[in-house]
């Protein structure tokens, strides 16, 4: 019989929010990848788990990955653990699942703490639709093509960020998006938890003046659907019904609510838009 993959949250802070369930998996499996097996094996002899530990991180996932497929096909079942929060989300995993998946061997997930979603039920904004776009690039390119399309995103906006660079990038995420609402979020599930409610030019000279510590979640407002409709609607009529369709779709609308959206748009009837596609 064949092994299974079973990815495993792990607390983001605060090790009492890990789960029962994840508990007995990490007892029980026979083998655990960590991303850091010396900052894991402190959160395994805290729950008194004494199951084998390997190293599976950034720079080995893919060699890895075919050495853990390779002991899943002989019948070991592995937990895929990351220093903090869910596997795949900003950490590696998502490079092992679908190594997994092409093998055909299962694959489960145990759901637990994630900082983004931690974040964006306290930060006071929407949590309706929102995006999450983890650590902006490093590279210049990438970074400001994001930005150009964060501009007009009006889902509510999820961000990671590393202290030492938290001013840089508020700065630059003023700069692009204007100033929004904003809530930066440390220290999550930790004694010195905050929840700054702010808006991106104020939390800029806030934190020009007061050194950031610990790692931070930034959650911005998404863009008025109002603002967007007032500067497109000379844009609409020069663009298709498919390529009108096609924005609303990549904003997260489903199909009959980007339809209506469109025929609100244009001043025509749903039926019209549903016919153009045709």
């Amino acid at each position: 019989m064949q092994g299974k993959l079973y990815l495993c949250a792990t607390p983001i802070g605060n090790l009492e929010d890990i789960t029962f369930r994840v508990l007995e998996t990490l007892k029980s499996v026979d083998l655990i990848a960590a991303e850091d097996t010396r900052h894991s094996i402190k959160l395994l002899n805290h729950f008194s788990i004494k199951t084998p530990m390997t190293s599976y991180h950034e720079y080995n996932k893919v060699e890895k990955a075919r050495a853990l497929v390779e002991r899943m096909r002989e019948g070991v079942n592995v937990a895929l653990i990351t220093d903090a929060g869910t596997p795949g989300i900003s950490d590696p995993g998502e490079e092992l699942v679908r190594q997994c998946y092409e093998a055909g061997l299962e694959v489960t997930s145990l759901p637990g703490p994630a900082a983004c979603i931690t974040a964006l039920t306290m930060s006071g904004l929407s949590t309706r639709r929102f995006c999450f776009e983890a650590f902006l690039p490093a590279d210049k390119k990438e970074k400001e093509w994001i930005l150009k399309e964060l501009q007009t995103e009006t889902r509510t906006i999820v961000l990671y960020e590393a202290p030492h660079h938290l001013v840089r990038t508020l700065e630059e995420l003023c700069a692009a998006l204007g100033d929004r609402r904003a809530s930066i979020c440390r220290e999550l599930t930790k004694k010195y938890e905050t929840v700054f409610q702010t808006t991106l030019a104020e939390a800029v000279a806030y934190y020009r003046e007061h050194e950031p510590r610990g790692e931070c979640v930034i959650v911005i407002e998404g863009r008025a659907i109002s603002e967007i409709k007032k500067e497109g609607r000379k844009t609409w009529q020069s663009m298709s019904v498919e390529e009108h369709m096609e924005y609303y779709i990549s904003q997260g609308y489903e199909k009959k609510a980007a339809m209506k959206q469109v025929a609100e748009d244009r001043g025509i009837s749903r039926r019209d838009v549903y016919q153009a596609l045709l």
